[in-house]
């Protein structure tokens, strides 16, 4: 398994919007497309699409 890093100011802006507790969170891999993240105590992984009108929340 990966390690993720802490969120910097705008990834924890990003993972709000989408309803995340960043202090929960570790950023596995941030791309202009996608932010996979780590949950901090059960490991599990999310997708997080950015960019894409369609998914992103308002």
């Amino acid at each position: 398994m990966k390690h993720g890093k802490r969120p910097t100011r705008e990834q924890k802006k990003l993972l709000r919007k989408w309803g995340a507790v960043p202090e929960n969170w570790l950023i596995e891999r941030d791309t202009p497309t996608e932010m996979v993240i780590i949950h901090r105590i059960s490991e599990r992984t999310k997708t997080i699409r950015k960019g894409d009108k369609d998914n992103e929340r308002q």
